[in-house]
């Protein structure tokens, strides 16, 4: 009986590669596509070249919905960006890729679950760890960690080449100047010309979701964002769906110029690499959302919020998603986000983001006790014993261990 393997398939130079590779090793191979809203494909043209390269099933996965609801919203909840800087579109996308593709093999009855991510990079520990934690018993093909493999095809030049003589139409050329990953949430951009820090990452790129911030109108565009407990639903008044919110604000801050960002990150296996990414929809809900906080979440569990999202971001980052750590996680940031809900007005002009106002029925913010104007609820001498009491500790060390000045 042949072996059966399910494949996640994007219809690219090295899935198209290892699809026929793995059948080269006596697989059956079952290809997944799983539609995460990648802008820039066409995902029904992928699955009929899947069929025609001799997969023993293709299939179409639509996950948007569940990508943005389940994996996205929670982590733009803990305001969570890796290194202070990427909102982590392809980092959350990996596990719910790798779900889909396991239950796809129980139903195939399928032993192994393969991937084309590189040794070198971070997919292969969320694809590996998602694996591990969803159905332990599951054999993890990873052809680039496999030395007969890298032999075979030593780079891109011998995989066009391996493409070219068995007529596997492929997009790639061995003059592309990076490569590139997309979802509904961003694209990323790497590799390549990338590579060199000397090149203007921004300029080389051809951004498939945003214009330049100087190509943007010459007049802000406003907006309306209503939140529910964190969640947003609705834009300008009307009630959406978290893919419909996310794609719409795909298309109002890519006109202006919102959400593309260059860096240099700390991969998990150890080397620093650069990318650039482009996430306009998700930049704008990150900024909306922290409006609205700022007005209904409480100092103390907003700054312990804070205080765990780098640790968030680093755990969905390296892959750490199905774990029992990540579900306490999660649901602490559930309770947290109970009271955030309000409406807060943008206005977007040229990569920017102002707020023009905001408003919530949860509000802490008390204008008669903030206000700088004489009386209001808020007794000024009140603060006399306050400042003495926080003081006294300051007080003694200060005649214990007098400091010069």
């Amino acid at each position: 009986m042949p072996k059966s393997c399910v494949l996640a398939y994007s219809g690219g130079l090295d899935t198209s590669v290892i699809l026929g590779w793995l059948q080269e090793q006596g697989y059956d191979v079952h290809a997944v596509y799983v539609d995460l809203g990648q802008p820039c494909e066409d995902k029904n043209a992928i699955l009929a070249k899947a069929k025609s390269c001799g997969a023993k099933s293709a299939r179409i996965v639509d996950a948007q919905e569940e990508l943005c609801r389940d994996f996205a919203f929670p982590v733009m909840q803990w305001q969570a960006r890796y290194e202070a800087v990427y909102l982590l579109g392809t980092s959350i996308a990996r596990p719910l890729i790798a779900k889909c593709c396991l239950q796809v093999a129980r139903d195939a009855g399928a032993a192994a679950f393969a991937h084309g991510a590189t040794g070198k990079g971070n997919d292969q520990c969320r694809f590996q760890l998602a694996a591990d934690a969803l159905q332990p018993g599951v054999s993890v093909i990873a052809p680039w960690r496999m030395e007969s493999f890298r032999q075979k095809f030593p780079g891109r030049t011998e995989m066009i080449a391996y493409c070219q003589a068995r007529n596997i139409p492929v997009k790639a050329s061995s003059t592309k100047p990076y490569s590139s990953d997309e979802n509904c949430l961003h694209i990323s951009y790497e590799a390549g010309k990338l590579e060199d820090l000397a090149t203007n990452g921004l300029a080389l790129v051809e951004f498939g979701m945003t214009v330049s911030p100087q190509q943007a109108p010459d007049n802000p565009e406003s907006i309306r964002l209503g939140f529910e407990s964190g969640v947003p639903k609705t834009l300008n008044g009307q009630l959406h769906s978290p893919l419909e919110m996310v794609r719409m604000l795909n298309q109002i801050g890519g006109r202006n110029g919102i959400g593309r960002v260059d860096m240099v990150e700390n991969r998990f296996v150890g080397m620093k690499s650069r990318g650039v990414y482009e996430a306009p929809g998700m930049a704008i809900l990150y900024e909306a959302l922290r409006l609205i906080e700022q007005i209904t979440l409480d100092r103390d569990l907003a700054h312990l919020r804070d205080r765990l999202a780098p640790e968030v971001a680093e755990m969905v980052y390296y892959g750490f998603w199905y774990t029992a750590k990540m579900d306490a996680l999660m649901a602490f940031i559930g309770e947290a986000q109970k009271n955030v809900t309000g409406e807060v007005s943008l206005d977007l002009y040229k990569g920017n983001i102002f707020v023009a106002g905001r408003s919530s029925p949860k509000s802490l913010y008390d204008e008669g006790i903030a206000t700088m104007e004489g009386g209001g609820s808020y007794n000024q001498t009140d603060a006399e014993g306050f400042l003495r009491i926080q003081g006294l500790p300051l007080r003694v060390q200060a005649r214990v261990s007098p400091r010069k000045y």
